[in-house]
């Protein structure tokens, strides 16, 4: 079975979200200012000035809407892309065409982070970026270890995975599950069913301070947490199945015991992701 074939049967079954008619969806939102917070989230967590992303090799690893691959060549790195969705490859090629026609350095494909096969044909990359990818896998450990292997000598690895704040993430399983068995125009109700009463929790806590404006004001300006879009990372966030998840002293342990060193970091405590910069010590000859 191809994987294309694959992902359809999956969607089919239930057992995946269509991540990619939600990035395409996102992408009718995206503006210069959502592209300039994609590149200031890389160049915050990397520790990079604007251009020491010049002919360095960049891969993303699961580019979703194509928004931190553009960030990436903006930047002026040499960006290959793939995606396991065809939808998120087909958003990722519409940005590439839009900003980067025809540049040969930057190249898209479709492919899976858990093909061995495929990921050796790539070779290795100066920076692996993988935001919010591995732990919808279906095999988020494999796809730890398999990714890896992609980084230079003294190269970075840039991933974020889910915490896991313990039941919560049980729930949450349940909640994506669930999403995706319902037909699709029970979809959107169901959406509002289970993030209203936690929306209307956090527009209290700003009543109560007298500061309900804050609230609106935190939609108007979710730009700003890596150029995305507050509408389309809940649906994500209802709908995102797979789910696996791990604590932050997991994942450290373990990239320490295949070679990588955290330089960078933003732990959470509750069901947010975790991020990770690391890089790759050289490995012996």
């Amino acid at each position: 079975m191809s994987t294309t074939q694959q992902f359809t049967q999956e969607i089919a079954e239930g057992e995946r979200f269509e991540f990619g008619q939600n990035w395409s969806n996102f992408l009718h939102n995206l503006n210069d200012t959502r592209i300039h917070e994609a590149e200031k989230s890389l160049t915050n967590m990397l520790t990079l000035d604007e251009n020491k992303l010049a002919n360095r090799t960049f891969l993303d690893a699961g580019s979703g809407s194509g928004l931190f691959s553009l960030a990436a060549r903006r930047l002026g790195a040499r960006v290959h892309s793939f995606d396991y969705d065809p939808q998120s490859v087909a958003c990722t090629n519409a940005l590439k065409q839009r900003f980067f026609m025809d540049d040969p350095d930057w190249q898209i494909e479709h492919g899976s982070v858990l093909d061995q096969d495929y990921l050796q044909s790539l070779g290795t990359f100066d920076y692996v970026y993988s935001w919010g990818v591995l732990h919808h896998t279906g095999e988020m450990w494999n796809a730890l270890n398999n990714i890896h292997n992609l980084v230079n000598d003294n190269g970075f690895l840039f991933i974020a995975l889910y915490n896991d704040p313990g039941w919560k993430s049980k729930l949450w399983l349940l909640i994506k599950r669930t999403y995706n068995m319902l037909p699709a125009w029970l979809r959107t109700p169901y959406i509002f069913f289970v993030m209203v009463p936690r929306e209307l929790r956090v527009f209290l806590r700003y009543l109560l301070k007298l500061r309900p404006q804050d609230y609106f004001a935190y939609w108007r300006n979710y730009n700003k947490k890596r150029g995305m879009n507050r509408w389309h990372d809940i649906v994500d966030w209802v709908g995102g199945y797979p789910f696996e998840v791990a604590t932050f002293e997991e994942i450290v342990a373990f990239y320490k015991q295949h070679g990588f060193v955290l330089v960078n970091s933003i732990p959470r405590d509750g069901s947010g992701c975790n991020e990770f910069v690391f890089q790759r010590q050289v490995r012996n000859a």
